[in-house]
């Protein structure tokens, strides 16, 4: 039966209008996008089919072009959309940081900093460069390869700060592995780099370790 002939209250627009994205399976979110099906099949059954051909909306999200084409009802030209989506996902989170301070937004932050890199193949060590009143200036990543192996260098980073003029930073990192316990090397590595910045009276405000699930805060966790 075509969507068009499904009660109101189950159509994925329909039910989008009237209760919000949020409300939407992961099937239906992705029926949105598809807007067709394919014969025999309605937008949400090729949808379901597809997050079970990919494992979940998540890996079909990080497919490249090569992997994402090879699947029924997907080419190049939704590809290049879904990109688009992705990319103005990010940008909008970067825009939302701009507003007030990162006291104010501390949600925002984390939700900033994971678009950034929770879906980085590598360790990449980021950073965020803030103002006297904790203002977002700009945000690097500064460090390739895993953190256990390449050195990330307190000089570099002191450097990027007097650059931007920053008072205070917030560091982050991912962990490919999707586990975000701070290993040793974490924690000595963010001591140095107190200790380092410490004498440019630049303040560090924490240390976010992204991975699945929510980051992990070395300030909260009184690792700062």
């Amino acid at each position: 039966m075509s969507i068009k002939n499904w009660p109101a209250t189950e159509r994925p627009r329909e039910k989008l209008l009237a209760q919000g994205a949020s409300y939407l399976t992961d099937a239906e979110l992705l029926a949105i996008f598809l807007r067709t099906g394919v014969t025999g099949k309605s937008a949400v059954d090729l949808a379901r089919q597809l997050l079970s051909e990919f494992g979940s909306l998540r890996a079909l999200l990080e497919a490249d072009l090569k992997s994402f084409s090879s699947h029924l009802g997907l080419g190049v030209a939704k590809f290049t959309q879904l990109q688009a989506v992705i990319e103005m996902g990010k940008r909008h989170l970067a825009e939302k940081l701009q507003k007030g301070t990162v006291m104010d937004n501390p949600q925002v932050v984390r939700d900033f900093l994971c678009a950034q890199l929770r879906d980085e193949p590598h360790e990449v060590f980021g950073c965020l460069f803030l103002d006297s009143k904790y203002r977002v200036i700009a945000y690097e990543n500064l460090f390739y390869g895993s953190i256990n192996e390449s050195t990330v260098y307190p000089r570099q980073i002191i450097k990027r700060c007097l650059h931007f003029n920053a008072a205070a930073v917030i560091f982050t990192h991912n962990h490919p592995s999707g586990i975000t316990e701070p290993s040793n090397n974490d924690k000595l590595l963010t001591k140095e780099l107190i200790n380092a910045l410490s004498y440019v009276d630049i303040k560090v405000l924490d240390h976010l370790i992204i991975g699945e699930g929510e980051p992990f805060s070395m300030a909260e966790w009184g690792m700062i």
